[in-house]
């Protein structure tokens, strides 16, 4: 049986200008860079850099001509106006002409799946071999490894590039690509990893129980059950422990180096924090708010219009593009005004906020803060100030830091004082790092060792975040 309701529902529904806003709020400094420069190809009426100013009169005339456009649809005399934004608002620093250029450099590179896509021309490939190798490369995480099993990459293969290819031509191709460097990329596994890189080392003794150990008893090394390894080979702890040595030496994430240097060559800081006298100064890199100002052509073309005695259909078809264009330029310098000073005051009451860490460095000054501090000091929605700190870096004397990270929640030491769970993982950091790796520590005994310090922290939440750190179980941190 068919059913009528009425539901009276109250919501909030962004408009596109809103959203397109958020979006540049979002983007780092290189995209917003690629969007501005996009913004002034596209529009001809928004123009970058100093604008040359001319005296324009002030016109209050209205035109009722019915072949010409009513004034009360066009208000011509804002295209004309210079007073509508600031230009404080719309520069990263009240520099003047004379200051000294600050920039930011940037080491060049090339990305680390172009890296690799280099390095195929050595190789001795068909022209479909190549682009079978291509599109393995393509599929190579950021730590090296190629993830997909081999039957979902021949049909990617078969639907994408019509390239129809067996297992076994796939294996061929793919052994050539673990040729490549860095040693180890493109394996499926860390056995394979591992196992990848030895072979191409001269194999000493060392060496020679390194690779015996990851090619045969692969399990037994990763459960660490050295004595059971002992008796495998039958060898002495002093030869196991060499080829153990041996092992620590390879690279278990052989895209992880590479991939790390590419990208953050390419981090250009959002902001630069300086410290002087005591003073911390903040500011925005000053390539991230570049001068826009209204195309002074198009002021003059709808000045033109304005002073005609006689307006043609042509004309008025004109001055509705420019006006257009005009609209989306406005709009435009408006955005970039609101990016900014959302940047600035949030960027500034991080540092307030943090400001013990930001004058020493030292990560156990860091305060808990989370997301709805800050939004709430600068009377800003929480989502507004998460798009700026998950994308946003800040440069300092301790290196260039992701806005994110300066974010924690809190717990309550002994004292009764809030701390920072930031500070409670560098402890435990060094617990782990300072502990007997022939008895490393559980994780009851490191809840433990935290209550000694002054931290009540219990044995699950030291599991988290020794999980978040990285470190592995006690048993799996176990040396000789």
């Amino acid at each position: 049986m068919l059913k009528q309701q009425f539901n009276l529902k109250l919501s909030q529904k962004l408009s596109p200008q809103q959203i397109q806003l958020m979006k540049m709020i979002q983007l780092t400094t290189l995209d917003f860079e690629q969007k501005l420069q996009n913004e002034i190809e596209e529009n001809p009426a928004l123009e970058n850099g100093k604008e040359e100013i001319d005296s324009l009169d002030e016109y209050q005339e209205d035109y009722n001509d019915n072949e010409v456009i009513d004034t009360q649809e066009i208000d011509i005399d804002a295209y004309l106006s210079d007073d509508e934004i600031p230009s404080y608002l719309l520069n990263s620093n009240n520099y003047s002409a004379d200051d000294e250029e600050k920039t930011v450099p940037i080491t060049g590179g090339i990305g680390f799946h172009q890296h690799l896509k280099v390095q195929l021309s050595s190789l001795i490939l068909t022209p479909d071999e190549e682009r079978i190798a291509e599109f393995l490369i393509g599929s190579i995480d950021d730590s090296g490894y190629l993830r997909r099993s081999l039957l979902d990459i021949m049909d990617d293969l078969a639907f994408t590039q019509n390239i129809i290819v067996n297992e076994e031509q796939l294996e061929f191709v793919l052994e050539k690509i673990h040729s490549l460097d860095p040693a180890g990329v493109g394996a499926r596994t860390l056995q394979e990893c591992l196992s990848i890189q030895l072979s191409r080392k001269q194999l000493s003794v060392p060496q020679i129980m390194a690779s015996k150990i990851i090619n045969e008893a692969f399990e037994l090394f990763s459960k660490k059950h050295f004595v059971k390894l002992q008796d495998k080979f039958d060898v002495d702890e002093d030869l196991l422990k060499q080829g153990l040595k041996e092992i620590e030496r390879l690279n278990p994430k052989p895209g992880g180096a590479l991939s790390g240097i590419f990208q953050n060559t390419h981090i250009v800081p959002d902001f630069i924090l300086s410290i002087e006298n005591g003073i911390l100064n903040v500011e925005l890199n000053r390539r991230n708010a570049p001068e826009l100002h209204i195309s002074s052509s198009y002021k003059e073309m709808m000045k033109g219009y304005k002073e005609a005695p006689v307006k043609n259909k042509s004309q008025k078809e004109a001055v509705q593009f420019i006006k257009q264009k005009l609209d989306a330029a406005q709009w435009f310098i408006d955005a970039v005004a609101q990016r900014y000073q959302t940047l600035y005051l949030t960027i500034n009451e991080i540092v307030k906020q943090q400001e013990a860490y930001f004058l020493s460095g030292d990560e156990l000054q860091l305060k808990p803060m989370i997301l709805k501090d800050i939004a709430e000091k600068i009377n800003m929605d929480i989502s507004t100030v998460s798009r700026v700190a998950n994308s946003k870096y800040i440069d300092t004397p301790y290196g260039t830091k992701l806005l994110k990270s300066f974010f924690s929640e809190s717990l309550t030491n002994e004292d009764g004082e809030e701390v920072s769970t930031l500070e409670i993982k560098k402890i435990l950091k060094t617990l782990i790092e300072k502990e007997d790796k022939r008895k490393p520590l559980a994780d009851l005994a490191l809840s433990e060792e935290l209550l000694k310090a002054g931290y009540r922290v219990a044995r699950r939440t030291v599991a988290k975040y020794r999980e978040q750190m990285d470190f592995p179980v006690a048993r799996l941190r176990k040396e000789l």
